[in-house]
Parts: C-alpha cells; structure tokens; sequence
C-alpha cells in the first residue's frame, strides 16, 4: 500500500474482518504493485473518452450521462482483468463479484467517500473504488457496509454512503497510486496547441512525436489524434509514417511490442516502452565509449541533449521481421492481467 494519504480522511487501523481481510490479500497477491488495477482504470478512462472517434481526452469533456457509466464499465473490466481472483457469477447473484468465497460488490465514485450503497448490499463486503485523470492518481479498497459503517439513507430509493467511521474503516489496498500517463492532459498549453492545430491525423500524430520526447505514449494517445481506423499506420516507417518523416529530423520510435526496439531504448537508457507503447527519441552519432550507446546501422549513437541539434537523419531502427514470421508493425491490444 502507498505511504501517501489522502487528505480529509480518517486513518486508523480497521477493525477486524476475517472475511474482509481474506478478500484484501487475494486483490494484494495478484496485483501487489498495482500495476494491473492502474491499468484497468486507465483503459476504462480511455473506453469513455473514446478519442479514437471523438478526439476527447479529458474528463470535463464527457457528457453526464457518460460519467455515471464509469462505475458500471470498471466493473466489468475489472472482472475481465482480475478472472484468476473474481470467480464467474451468474443472476442469482445480487452482488458484482465473488472472491475466495466472499459477496463483493464494486463502487465507484468521482469524489472520495461519495459512494452510493443500495440496500442489497447492506451488510456486504464494498470493493470502494475513485480515480482522478486530471491528478493522475486512483485509490482502492475494501469494507463492510455495516450498520455502523453507513449512514441511513434519506432518498427514495433509500441508497446510503458510508459514515465517518466507515470510512475509516476501509482497509485500503493502494492510496494515492499514481495512473499511466494520459500524455494530451499532461501537455503545457503551448505544446497541446501546437500538436492539436493540424488539421490531418497524419500531422498530429508526427507533431507529437516531434515535441514530446523520451516519454512512454500509448495507443489510445495515438489513436486519438489520428482518428482513423488504422491509426497505429501513422507511427510505420512506410514513407510518410511519423517513423520516416522524423528520422530524417534525427529521431528514433522504437516500440513496445518488439524486444529488439525495447533493446535499443535500454541501450540509450530511455524509457522502455511497454506493449502496445512507443517512445519518441533524439539521437546523435557518438563515440563508442559513450556509457549510454546502441550500435545501428555500423554506428554508435546516444540520445540528443535538450537544444542539441540533431546534425544528420537518424539510423533505421532494427528489422522486426525474421525468416519464419513477418508481424505488422501495429500495436496490438493486449488486456491487462
């Protein structure tokens, strides 16, 4: 669990839940960095703001309607991500998950404490869940809506949320855990501008690629400024994919799904792009007792410094084609497990 807390909650040790307590270890050994959950709420943030077919990448730029299907959508993907701990349920069933034998039902909520408890899971273990693109940061954790941990609920529907002490009853998983990177939010206005201002997917793409530098960059930042079908084609060395305009400016892309390109970031000692990822980098030639060197096209080459003026094309990145096999260069989706 993260050693950062939360402002305006309550932290003590919660008491104990033998039940609780088992569903908490389970979520913790299959997922002990986080790592896998960070991943479900950055492609349920991305499912939403489908920049793909909207160019949307924020959360103010998502209907109302469309916000309140984030608690129904991590549901889902979490039970996707997690099938090795979350046991299939079927309608019998009035509570979202079972895990090691235990009832739990999945809440999310835009504000921290704010989660809506109907009455079919008084009683029952919550998996409470928030997230902030805008802050980068998610939390998740696990409690009992019991009497003493809810309030009573005042509307129609008699929903309650949970009362002081409930939610210092939380036994939480991870605080403060920070989010992959929404790149297009992180982006000074300045530079957002500049690789916005294009009218073509194709420009966007390489105006990015060509400002924003020695950073991981997901598919989906990819494919919501190319808006096309095909958006990972903007990154190919095809002649006028991002990859051939850009080399000749001294620039590498290796990616993610190729360890040949994922040696070459760590031969520069780059960010290493992960699956379905790309990172976009400045190289010069250099003498080969550089520490941070890779070996292309008979050379030596190490990363440009910051105002370094690139002084001719960068080499071609490694073939990732062999005799038996010859994989596209788009990034496949891979879910997260």
């Amino acid at each position: 669990m993260s050693d950062a807390l939360l402002p305006d909650m309550p932290f003590s040790e919660p008491a104990p839940d033998a039940a609780r307590d088992e569903v908490v270890s389970a979520l913790i050994a299959a997922d002990p960095d986080g790592t896998r959950t960070a991943a479900v709420f950055r492609s349920t943030f991305d499912q939403l703001y489908d920049g793909q077919h909207t160019g949307r990448f924020r959360w103010d730029q998502l209907y109302k309607t469309e916000k309140t299907h984030f608690g129904t959508l991590f549901e889902i993907n979490m039970r996707r991500a997690f099938d090795d701990v979350i046991d299939d349920t079927d309608d019998s069933h009035l509570l979202d998950y079972r895990i090691r034998g235990h009832d739990v039902d999945c809440k999310y909520s835009q504000r921290l404490g704010g989660w809506m408890l109907p009455p079919e899971c008084f009683g029952q273990l919550l998996l409470v869940a928030t997230a902030d693109d805008m802050r980068g940061t998610w939390n998740l954790g696990v409690v009992r809506a019991s009497d003493e941990n809810r309030n009573k609920g005042s509307n129609r529907d008699a929903k309650a949320s949970l009362s002081s002490r409930g939610r210092n009853q939380i036994a939480w998983l991870h605080i403060e855990a920070s989010l992959p990177p929404n790149i297009l939010l992180s982006l000074d206005p300045v530079t957002l501008h500049a690789v916005l201002a294009p009218k073509k997917g194709q420009a966007r793409v390489t105006e990015l690629l060509r400002r924003v530098t020695e950073r991981r960059i997901g598919r989906n930042t990819i494919a919501t400024l190319a808006q096309q079908d095909d958006y990972m084609a903007r990154i190919r060395d095809n002649g006028h994919g991002a990859r051939t305009v850009l080399r000749a400016e001294g620039y590498l892309i290796p990616g993610g799904d190729y360890e040949a390109h994922r040696r070459v970031a760590r031969q520069l000692g780059a960010n290493v792009p992960g699956p379905g990822e790309i990172v976009s980098l400045r190289v010069v030639p250099t003498d080969e007792g550089n520490p941070w060197t890779v070996q292309l096209e008979g050379r030596s080459w190490r990363l440009a410094k910051e105002g370094e003026p690139c002084p001719e094309p960068a080499p071609k990145l490694p073939s990732t084609r062999s005799a038996t096999s010859a994989p596209s260069e788009s990034l496949q989706p891979e879910l997260p497990k």
